[in-house]
């Protein structure tokens, strides 16, 4: 029962050796597999939205490897589903990339405001602010403040290099930061108290969302394990007797009986994610 086990782990890794191999005998391989996961590392680092043609790529690598891993798993009967999802699992790593980028933006407005606030009360101006609070922050929103301290420097309006960055980040936070930052030309009154009240209230909201997300981590994790329970079971048989999956497909009936438990599978894994997503 464990030799299998033990062949297919062996198996697995040494295709990645083999993998690692090619692409260092082949440096123009390695260069194009890189230019083709740059947009994803740039999704996560600066928020970068990939372009039509990117995607493409992406997509068509993701595609590759799917094919690849569902042949090396279960043979054809796997491969072509995997290679359908192939492309929607990488416009799902983008978009979460680009998600943890722009929450990460969230989480450091406190701080933003905070740095604002103390170069408005040293008597700079507002777009002078802007650009020395970059100094005093690192990761997103340090990347996020430069390039909106770069836009102004070209001579864009303040109001439009804020709502440029509006609709980049898409944050209800960012756009409520943003209303902040313009109240002084509409209102008149001190901007820096008003940040100082804005990032009080912004880091009580990210206590209790942190409060919140802390107590139901639990049950999240049950609820994902289980939904990941009978994938990981079939994978598992599949390694100790190959070809069960390809036997099981064979059958009309189990395969409509698996393609009827996979959509419940996967309709359970939205829903536990939608029912326990904390509201911020």
């Amino acid at each position: 029962m464990i030799l299998p086990v033990l062949i297919a782990a062996a198996a697995g890794g040494l295709g990645a050796l083999a993998v690692r191999e090619a692409l260092l005998a082949s440096p123009e391989a390695a260069r194009w597999l890189r230019f083709a996961l740059e947009p994803l590392r740039r999704a996560g680092e600066e928020g970068y939205a990939p372009s039509t043609l990117e995607r493409r790529r992406l997509a068509l690598l993701g595609a590759g490897a799917a094919i690849a891993g569902g042949w090396f798993l279960g043979g054809p009967a796997l491969a072509l589903p995997l290679a359908v999802a192939g492309p929607a699992g990488v416009g799902w790593a983008i978009g979460s990339r680009r998600r943890r980028y722009r929450r990460a933006v969230e989480r450091s407005l406190p701080e933003v405001a905070t740095a604002i606030a103390d170069s408005l009360s040293a008597g700079r101006s507002l777009r002078a602010s802007l650009a020395a609070a970059v100094a005093s922050l690192d990761g997103p929103p340090a990347r996020e403040l430069a390039r909106l301290a770069g836009e102004l420097e070209l001579g864009a309006a303040t109001g439009e290099a804020l709502a440029a960055w509006r609709r980049r980040m898409r944050s209800e936070r960012v756009d409520a930061f943003a209303a902040a930052l313009l109240s002084q030309r509409l209102a008149g009154g001190d901007l820096a108290s008003l940040l100082r009240r804005f990032a009080d209230g912004a880091a009580e909201r990210e206590r209790v969302a942190e409060d919140a997300r802390s107590a139901t981590a639990q049950a999240r994790f049950t609820g994902l394990l289980v939904v990941a329970m009978p994938t990981g079971g079939a994978l598992f048989a599949e390694l100790l007797q190959p070809g069960f999956l390809a036997t099981l497909l064979a059958s009309p009936a189990a395969a409509v009986l698996l393609a009827l438990a996979a959509a419940l599978q996967v309709a359970g894994f939205f829903a536990i994610r939608r029912f326990s997503q904390v509201v911020e």
